[in-house]
C-alpha cells in the first residue's frame, strides 16, 4: 500500500529536500513541515495552519536532486480559477487529501488515518471485524466489470466532480465514492480534444501528465477485453517494479506468448528486432514509453498500452519510443527503419 504521506518528526530520513543549502526557491524551513507527501518522483512539504494542511512552493526534484518551484497555474488544473493565486489559501484538503487518506471527512477535516490503507481500496471494515466472513468486506476482484478498476480509478485518473461545487467547496477527488460504487457515478474523466496538446492530454489521446493511468487504461484494449488492474498489479506489495505480480517481461508474457491468441507469433528478438536482453526487448519500452510529465523532466509511463508510430510524432509531436530511445535520430528515420522491419505494415507505421 502506498505510504506517500509521512511525518518528518516521526521519519526524520524520509526527508529527502536539501534544507542545508540556501535557495531562492526555499522559503521555509524544515521545522515548519507536518507533512512530506512522496519519495520516488517528487517530494512536496505540508504546513498545517488551523484545521487544514497547505503546501509549500518549492518541492524536491528527487531524481534530479534539485529544488523547483511547485504552483499550479491558471490555466491547467480545471480547479485553479476557483482557489486564490496565494499558494497557502490552497487547502489539501479539498485537492489532495481525500487520495491520500482514508475517509477523509469534508465536514471535520479529518480521517480515519493518513495514506492509503485497507478501507481506501475494501471499504467499511467495522461489520468484517465483527464477523471476518467475504460478505462483510468488499473485494475489488470479486466486483464486476468496471467497479474493480474503479477502486484504483477514484485516484489514478484526472477528472472532475459531477457536482461542484460541493457545499461551496471546489474537490479534486470523488466524494462521496465507495468501494464497489460506480465512479462514474460521481467523477467525470477529463475529456480529450483529438488533434489539440492540453495541460492533461497528447494531440492523439494519450495521458499528457501524471496521475492519468486511469484516463489511458479506459481506453486500451485491455481493459476493453476485461483484464483488470490487479490482474498485473499488486498493491498490497511486492519485490517488482510497481507493485507487478511478475518481474519484467514476465507480468505480459503471462497472456502475451506465442502459444496464446493475443500473440504475438515468433520470437522475442523477431517482435522487438532487438536482442534479447536489450532495453528495446522490454514490452513496456515500446508499450508504455515514459511520455505522462510528473516533474521536471522525470515521465510517467503510458498505460493505453499502444505502439505510438514515429508517424504520430511527425503529425502531432507526441512522442515515439523509438526516438524516446534512440535520441540521435529522427522520428523520419524511425518510421523508414519500422517499414523494413519483417511482419510490420507499412499501412500501420505511416510516415
Amino acid at each position: 500500500m502506498a505510504r506517500v504521506v509521512l511525518d518528518p518528526a516521526q521519519h526524520p530520513d524520509a526527508v529527502l529536500g536539501d534544507f542545508s543549502t540556501a535557495n531562492p526557491l526555499v522559503t521555509f524551513k524544515k521545522e515548519e513541515v507536518a507533512f512530506i507527501y512522496g519519495t520516488k518522483w517528487k517530494q512536496r512539504y505540508f504546513t498545517k495552519r488551523g484545521d487544514d494542511y497547505f503546501v509549500f512552493p518549492a518541492q524536491w526534484d528527487v531524481q534530479a536532486k534539485t529544488w523547483r518551484r511547485y504552483y499550479v497555474e491558471p490555466g491547467t488544473d480545471w480547479w485553479a480559477e476557483h482557489y486564490p493565486a496565494d499558494q497557502m489559501q490552497r487547502p489539501t484538503g479539498p485537492l489532495c487529501d481525500g487520495c491520500h487518506s482514508v475517509n477523509y471527512d469534508i465536514k471535520t477535516k479529518q480521517v480515519t488515518e493518513w495514506n492509503v490503507g485497507c478501507e481506501k481500496c475494501h471499504g467499511a471494515g467495522s461489520l468484517h471485524v465483527q464477523n471476518p466472513v467475504a460478505s462483510t468486506i468488499v473485494n475489488p476482484a470479486k466486483l464486476q466489470g468496471d467497479r474493480a478498476d474503479d477502486v484504483c480509478l477514484q485516484c489514478h485518473t484526472q477528472g472532475q466532480p459531477r457536482t461542484k461545487p460541493l457545499e461551496g467547496v471546489y474537490y479534486d477527488w470523488p466524494v462521496g465514492y465507495q468501494p464497489g460504487d460506480r465512479l462514474s457515478d460521481v467523477w467525470i474523466l477529463e475529456e480529450h480534444h483529438l488533434g489539440k496538446e492540453t495541460f492533461t492530454h497528447w494531440p492523439d489521446g494519450h495521458a499528457h501528465k501524471n496521475r492519468m493511468q486511469g484516463n489511458d487504461y479506459v481506453q486500451s484494449q485491455m481493459s476493453l477485453k476485461g483484464v483488470r488492474c490487479y490482474g498485473c498489479h499488486d498493491v498490497h506489495g511486492t519485490p517488482n517494479e510497481a507493485d507487478l505480480r511478475l518481474p519484467g517481461n514476465a507480468v505480459c508474457l503471462q497472456c502475451h506468448d506465442p502459444q496464446r491468441q493475443p500473440g504475438p507469433p515468433g520470437t522475442l528478438e523477431q517482435h522487438t528486432q532487438h536482442a534479447a536482453n536489450s532495453e528495446g526487448s522490454k514490452c513496456i519500452a515500446c508499450h508504455m514509453p515514459l511520455i505522462a510529465r510528473t516533474v521536471g523532466t522525470v515521465n510517467v509511463r503510458s498505460h493505453t498500452f499502444k505502439f505510438i508510430s514515429p508517424s504520430t510524432t511527425l503529425r502531432d509531436g507526441v512522442p515515439n519510443p523509438c526516438t524516446s530511445c534512440h535520441k540521435d535520430r529522427t522520428p523520419q528515420w524511425a518510421s523508414d527503419a519500422l517499414k523494413k522491419w519483417p511482419g510490420v505494415s507499412a499501412w500501420r507505421v505511416g510516415g
